[in-house]
């Protein structure tokens, strides 16, 4: 039997692993390591509680450091664990710093990579994600990209086609199956006192969005701005909370903040929003399938399916922008958007089905 290793590292790889595995279930030996790249547990033992997957088989605990040193770390840590496991394919996935380690290692280990989200493209070298897209795809053996400006970039990167496979968006599918637990899980939780009444919902995280005190204090002005009009929800990351102690400003009084929350929370807050204003590429998704305009304070966008199928508009970062375009959407000019193709909760499923054939033509030869 095949034996794949699963290595994950950050929140958003979760929602992408747990339909794989499920796809897997009795076709490969499967063996899940977890680098430990987050390690708070609202970010992310949580996340596999909730997502059904279990505790990971091996934990790196590698922790939170620099950009070098964090993926110098998942490369020394994972190194003898690929030896000693000895996989037939070492699935990565997304864009963070655990998916180019792993991918570097397993490669010159002579092991094969599938990349799971390939062929996603920003263009924009200054984001670190980028730089791990790029390398990532350039030494994967299989690329399973989510939409087909995925395809596009690869063949146009002079990827061979015969390495590329689009399966559609496995995130997706993770929220096709649990979107009725997201809603069980809100209407038991504090929050669900906003079900039912029009909210915006807000995430940022992003250095370029939180690092900068005028700008993160600037959007905070502007989010206070909206939350005369539209009540505000704002689970605020560690990064972005870290940096509001740091400018020692007050938290306003008018925006809901609190803590960090589990997936399917936060899913069900997704659902019922009358607007989403975000910087996670992710959540750019998630709001497109839910048909929930979305807001998203970046220049530029790794998933511009989003944008031009999904309900994503790019905002930049100028925090005017919010009130503007949140104005725009209570008078009822909401982009509505559609769902991508193969965005049905099933890309998992093709993923076993190419990965499962492919191993019985080996076996065959």
């Amino acid at each position: 039997m095949r034996k794949l290793l699963h290595v994950v590292g950050a929140r958003p790889n979760f929602m992408k692993l747990a339909p794989v595995l499920r796809a897997f279930e009795g076709r490969a030996e499967q063996v899940v390591v977890h680098t430990g790249q987050h390690y708070d547990a609202n970010m992310s033992d949580i996340f596999f509680q909730q997502l059904g997957i279990g505790h990971p088989d091996i934990n790196l605990e590698v922790g939170s450091s620099s950009q070098a040193q964090q993926t110098a770390q998942v490369m020394t840590k994972i190194e003898p664990v690929l030896i000693e496991q000895k996989p037939d394919t070492v699935v990565v996935y997304g864009d963070v710093n655990s998916t180019v380690a792993a991918a570097l290692v397993a490669t010159k280990l002579g092991i094969e990579v599938a990349h799971v989200e390939a062929g996603l493209r920003s263009f924009d070298r200054t984001m670190p994600e980028e730089i791990n897209r790029v390398v990532t795809d350039r030494i994967a053996d299989l690329l399973f990209t989510p939409s087909e400006d995925g395809d596009e970039n690869l063949r146009r990167e002079g990827v061979s086609p015969e390495k590329i496979q689009r399966i559609g968006n496995v995130m997706i599918d993770t929220l096709v199956r649990l979107l009725p637990a997201a809603e069980e899980a809100i209407a038991k939780s504090p929050l669900a006192t906003w079900i039912g009444k029009p909210y915006a919902l807000v995430t940022l995280h992003r250095p370029s969005n939180v690092d900068d005190p005028q700008a993160l204090l600037a959007t905070c002005r502007a989010l206070a701005s909206v939350a005369r009009d539209l009540p505000v929800i704002f689970p605020v990351h560690p990064r972005t909370r870290a940096r509001l102690a740091a400018m020692a400003a007050d938290e306003p009084a008018s925006l809901h903040l609190c803590e960090p929350l589990g997936y399917l929370e936060f899913l069900g807050l997704q659902k019922h929003a009358t607007v989403v204003i975000t910087d996670s590429g992710g959540v750019q998704e998630e709001t497109t399938f839910l048909r929930v305009p979305c807001l998203t304070m970046r220049d530029n966008t790794e998933r511009p399916v989003t944008v031009t199928i999904g309900t994503n508009i790019l905002i930049g970062r100028t925090a005017a922008r919010i009130e503007d375009e949140v104005r725009r959407v209570l008078r009822g000019e909401a982009k509505h958007g559609a769902i991508p193709p193969l965005w049905d909760g099933r890309a998992a499923e093709r993923m076993a089905e190419i990965l499962s054939g492919r191993a019985q033509v080996a076996s065959n030869v």
